[in-house]
């Protein structure tokens, strides 16, 4: 219980969840149906990258730093519009201070049918998610294990939604959990999406990782990296993945556009890289 994204907020690796996180709640607006958007290890919701661990590390600097200073054109501005107007908006004075972790962004995506559950295992952080959706009906904060709500908050009511997991991977286990996680959260709602966010760091880790979701035979899985340097020769966080279950239709097509966006603009050394994979195919 050592982690802290306060640390990491607004770096590469959460400009690209993000990104795939707001194209597919964009993907869910397109019916009227009500959905639901459950976040199981949420964080603290809004973080002051003026802070003096944000300002430590100074990652966002090379993350939405950079995006938000960045020209964008075409289709790619079109479908990163969503995002950046969200962080735009904590940030009206025209300055950038203040950004938004998953469970804040997907809030300020939804409409007032949609609803929110945001899952928090440490209890001050799971107090500071709860001051930053005080009042908010739309939203439920639940200080519990993220893993344990694969269970029992599935399947959501709304009948459609997306299930958000980006655990802190400061534990042993992790990718496994991921799975086992996935295999229980399917059999209860093999209808919702899922997003898997990772980190790509050890190698032969990620490609286990992937090889085991292949043999769940669960249908419909792409597998998304973005990488922002060449692999490098001691562990590193080279890049990051999410590996979606049944992706929106158009989300093979919107992120073969922007990932090249975003690996020209997060690079670090001339050896940004990233992949769209899909792991398993439609059910027969």
């Amino acid at each position: 219980m050592n982690y802290r994204h306060i640390y990491h907020a607004g770096n590469f690796a959460d400009v690209f969840k993000h990104a795939v996180l707001a194209r597919i709640i964009a993907y869910l607006k397109r019916k009227d149906a009500a959905f639901r958007v459950i976040d199981t290890h949420a964080g603290i919701g809004l973080y002051d990258l003026g802070s003096e661990e944000a300002q430590k590390t100074g990652e966002w600097r090379g993350g939405i730093g950079r995006l938000l200073e960045a020209t964008l054109t075409g289709a790619p501005a079109e479908w990163l519009h969503d995002y950046l107007s969200v962080v735009r908006g904590l940030n009206p004075d025209g300055g950038f201070r203040l950004y938004p972790g998953s469970p804040l962004l997907a809030r300020h995506l939804l409409r007032r049918q949609d609803r929110l559950t945001a899952i928090e295992l440490h209890p001050e952080d799971a107090q500071s998610l709860k001051k930053v959706f005080a009042g908010d009906h739309h939203v439920r904060v639940i200080e519990l294990d993220g893993w344990l709500a694969l269970g029992a908050q599935l399947p959501a009511k709304e009948k459609r939604g997306l299930v958000l997991v980006d655990p802190p991977f400061e534990e042993e286990g992790e990718f496994a959990r991921m799975v086992d996680g996935l295999k229980k959260a399917h059999r209860r709602w093999p209808g919702g999406i899922y997003a898997f966010w990772y980190p790509v760091k050890d190698r032969a880790a990620v490609e286990r990782f992937r090889e085991a979701l292949r043999e769940t035979g669960i249908p419909k899985i792409l597998d998304v990296t973005l990488s922002i340097r060449s692999p490098s020769v001691e562990p590193r966080l080279d890049g990051c993945g999410m590996a979606v279950v049944n992706p929106p239709y158009v989300l093979h097509e919107e992120l073969s556009e922007i990932l090249p966006v975003l690996a020209r603009l997060l690079d670090e050394g001339k050896g940004a890289t990233w992949t769209l994979d899909r792991l398993t195919a439609e059910a027969a």
